[in-house]
């Protein structure tokens, strides 16, 4: 489960792209807290310990503004193109004991039977847990197994303290069998001839070549006679 990170932040009154980046150049993040019927509160994170806290999936924060503490968690993170640093947070409060839907990340651990291909069809499951004992992710073994092994959401071995959201059915991770070299190539010259590629033989690209040769070696006799 997640640890409980806090966070000393501070309201904000600026507003707007050009006070987005004086925040940014001071090194803090703007923000958004909502939630519980309560009017949006807009203030500044700072920006190293944002950073680091929200490494860690489904981060429970308490953030401490003019004296009083709010349970939160970041409902959305905008983060920038090219550098490593974070535009804005969306944080939504929660309160001790209220259930919340969160994405979990699925982590596949183990090896599978050798020769299969191991695909994670669905990277996160949903699930619904207590909003201070949220986990960060969810562990999937495909020891040994082999090729045709399909592990659904049911299959899934929850967190203590957690139901699954996710639809039951939907297919997480599946164990396939892997191509061989012939079967490869068999599958490459099948799309080349679809599409209408032919390769030459390699006679006819060694007599194609000879006659090349000849005919320049006829055109510079032909040049040093003149």
């Amino acid at each position: 489960m997640v640890s409980e990170i806090k966070l000393a932040a501070e309201t904000r009154t600026e507003f707007g792209k050009g006070a987005a980046r004086r925040i940014r150049r001071a090194h803090q993040i703007p923000a958004v807290m909502y939630g519980h019927g309560t009017e949006p509160v807009h203030i500044t994170l700072p920006g190293h310990d944002t950073m680091m806290a929200l490494k860690h999936a489904n981060a429970l924060l308490t953030i401490e503004l003019d004296g009083k503490q709010h349970l939160a968690l970041a409902k959305d993170v905008q983060r920038d193109a090219i550098k490593p640093v974070i535009d804005h947070v969306d944080l939504v409060v929660v309160k001790k004991g209220e259930k919340v839907t969160v994405d979990v990340q699925v982590h596949v651990t183990g090896d599978a039977a050798p020769e299969t291909v191991v695909t994670v069809e669905q990277q996160t499951v949903q699930l619904e847990a207590e909003a201070t004992h949220l986990p960060e992710s969810i562990e999937v073994s495909v020891e040994g197994a082999v090729a045709g092994t399909q592990i659904h959401a049911s299959d899934l071995t929850l967190p203590s303290g957690t139901s699954l959201v996710t639809d039951a059915e939907h297919l997480i991770v599946n164990v396939s069998q892997a191509i061989t070299a012939e079967a490869l190539e068999a599958e490459l010259a099948e799309a080349e001839a679809e599409a209408g590629i032919e390769h030459e033989e390699a006679g006819e690209a060694a007599e194609g070549e000879a006659a090349a040769e000849g005919e320049t070696e006829a055109a510079a006799e032909g040049t040093d006679e003149a």
